[in-house]
């Protein structure tokens, strides 16, 4: 658990942060975009199996991102079912005024596994803000990207940090749902 991780319960949750169609559509690509697909595919997939919890984070903004557009929309080869749950948000952290906290509490949730995008974004302050609450936070750093023209510096350099501030780094294969 991180430093100040209190147990929250004991149940894990993967979730899946803003892995949208606008955010495939910059000047410079998600890098390894279908890597990361397939890889938080293969994480869904594998939570739906273990009856893990798996929760959607859906940005929206005034610009980019705006609620109900075309680019709001999850990517194609990203659709929740019916037992996940979407969670729409307008800050980074996917907990800021959000009823994510909320739902994991209910959900008995002490474990959160993170994916999506974008690494130096939403990714980071949803798991700083995990940590802060004492969740045990999975970051799976082949799990999340960016569209930077450095994106490899950023994914290295958060996994670095997010791991040094109490996060445990996971290769998608190393995740073990209970």
């Amino acid at each position: 658990m991180g430093k100040n991780a209190i147990n929250k319960g004991e149940n894990m949750a993967l979730l899946v942060i803003d892995v949208q169609k606008g955010l495939f559509h910059r000047p410079h690509p998600i890098y390894k975009a279908e890597e990361l697909l397939k890889n938080i595919n293969n994480l869904v997939d594998r939570s739906h199996e273990n009856a893990v919890a798996v929760y959607y984070i859906q940005h929206a903004n005034k610009s980019s991102l705006m609620e109900g557009s075309e680019a709001w929309e999850f990517h194609p080869q990203i659709q929740p079912e019916e037992v996940d749950t979407i969670i729409h948000k307008r800050y980074g952290s996917a907990f800021q005024e959000t009823p994510l906290g909320e739902a994991l509490s209910k959900n008995n949730v002490g474990t959160v596994v993170i994916t999506g995008l974008v690494t130096h974004g939403c990714v980071r302050a949803t798991c700083l803000d995990a940590l802060r609450l004492g969740y045990k936070v999975i970051l799976v750093t082949d799990g999340h990207s960016n569209s930077n023209k450095n994106a490899t510096k950023y994914i290295k350099k958060w996994n670095k940090t997010l791991g040094r501030n109490g996060a445990e780094l996971r290769m998608t294969e190393e995740v073990q749902f209970p």
